[in-house]
């Protein structure tokens, strides 16, 4: 497996403290110590985590299944590997014989033994594990939707926003999402891209419009602690860059890869937010919620991004149950997007109506912070487009008439037309 994360050394452990006082010859609540900040610390393993460690991996111990890279060493990578662990369907099965799947297939040993959830398994199964119908292609449907090479002036960077940029460090991700937007970048051999960096850290900095940069892939959370602390200061060393944002699913898929070491090392470079990719309920473990719970400790904002996918999360009670348990573990709830029309993917595309129904079912029943925003990427380039149900229903008498949550019907007095009255 040519994956160069393996290959390093990784010496981060030398970066992290001693840890914090203890008292009285008593490690205190929520400190850590030295021996602690060696491993992952995660709690755990989850009664799910147990039960397939010990019956799959019968050799292994619970250290090596809270070693991240154990977990990326033991994928399933072929659903020849994953038909040892759970069996598949008739429209998986169908797949090991269809030589057309173009996106790689990967699931870490900790995110496989959540499709025995009785609950989310099966959602877990529809995101994750190809099927026949990835096969078929629809109109509208595009490589590259979103047209982010046009606005690729250099390799590994898009600049599409007037101040922000997307950096993509990495080409590999712990687990793949069949609705991945970027099908035509991951790959199982196109790793990481440090050696390729260069050109656009010298971009931002010859452009001193850009405030921002969001780092993604691939997931930039699969590079070893070294090369991450290494384009962290590449990128905070440019004095007009303000802010440094980590689009990631690791946390959700691979949650023993935040340490003690990552998180205090991440936390040198704040401003520094993570956006975190939540699909459902079911991700919300007890590993999950400890690996969140970690880096927003660590004083990192953390936000949600959700794909809306028909058959999987399409349900108000379903997206309201996922958004209230992101905020008990301090994750908010930032974007529900629209499903991007990439090659294949027209059976996890919903009509626009139902992310509307969704946003009017959460809108007012519970708290506007669980309430993300549903938007569109637009294909071409376009950027997110934002969607809101009908609140504003027009204007009568110099009145604005709104509609509340239920529906009830209000008039505001508008300004412009108050000062017109007077004038």
């Amino acid at each position: 497996m040519n994956v160069s994360v393996l290959q390093e050394t990784d010496s981060s452990d030398r970066d992290v403290p001693l840890g914090f006082p203890v008292k009285n010859g008593k490690k205190r609540a929520g400190s850590y110590d030295p021996v602690s900040l060696k491993g992952s610390g995660l709690i755990g393993p989850g009664e799910a985590s147990k039960e397939f460690l010990q019956k799959h991996f019968p050799g292994a111990t619970i250290d090596d299944w809270n070693d991240w890279k154990w977990q990326i060493r033991n994928s399933y990578t072929s659903l020849s590997q994953l038909s040892m662990v759970t069996e598949l369907s008739g429209t998986e099965k169908q797949v090991l014989l269809s030589p057309g799947v173009h996106l790689p297939f990967r699931l870490t040993p900790y995110y496989a033994s959540l499709l025995s959830d009785p609950e989310g398994g099966q959602a877990i199964r529809k995101a994750m594990i190809p099927g026949i119908e990835e096969l078929k292609l629809t109109p509208g449907e595009q490589v590259d939707p979103l047209n982010e090479e046009a606005t690729t002036p250099v390799p590994h960077l898009v600049h599409r926003y007037p101040d922000r940029v997307l950096f993509l460090a990495t080409g590999f991700c712990s687990a793949y999402c069949r609705y991945c937007t970027r099908t035509h970048l991951v790959a199982k051999e196109k790793v990481h891209f440090n050696s390729a960096w260069e050109p656009a850290i010298e971009y931002i900095r010859q452009h001193q419009e850009v405030r921002d940069v969001l780092i993604s892939g691939g997931d930039p959370l699969t590079m070893s602690d070294h090369m991450l602390k290494d384009l962290l200061t590449q990128l905070r060393s440019i004095p007009h860059v303000e802010l440094l944002r980590i689009g990631t699913k690791v946390p959700v898929v691979l949650p023993q890869r935040i340490t003690h070491p990552l998180t205090w090392m991440l936390k040198q470079f704040h401003p520094l937010m993570i956006s975190i990719h939540f699909t459902h309920p079911a991700e919300l473990t007890p590993e999950t919620s400890e690996a969140c719970n970690r880096l927003a400790n660590a004083g990192i904002p953390l936000g949600s991004q959700t794909v809306l996918l028909k058959g999987i999360n399409d349900e108000v009670a379903v997206m309201k149950k996922l958004m209230q348990g992101l905020l008990r573990i301090r994750v908010r709830p930032y974007y529900l997007y629209q499903c991007d029309p990439i090659p294949g993917s027209a059976h996890f595309r919903t009509p626009v109506s139902k992310g509307l129904e969704i946003i009017r079912g959460l809108r007012g029943f519970t708290s506007g912070y669980a309430v993300p925003n549903y938007v569109i990427d637009a294909p071409g380039g376009g950027g997110k487009i934002p969607l809101l149900p009908d609140y504003f229903q027009g204007t009568e008498n110099g009145n604005l008439i709104l509609k509340n949550y239920e529906d009830n019907v209000f008039y505001y007095p508008d300004a412009e037309a108050c000062v017109s009255d007077r004038g």
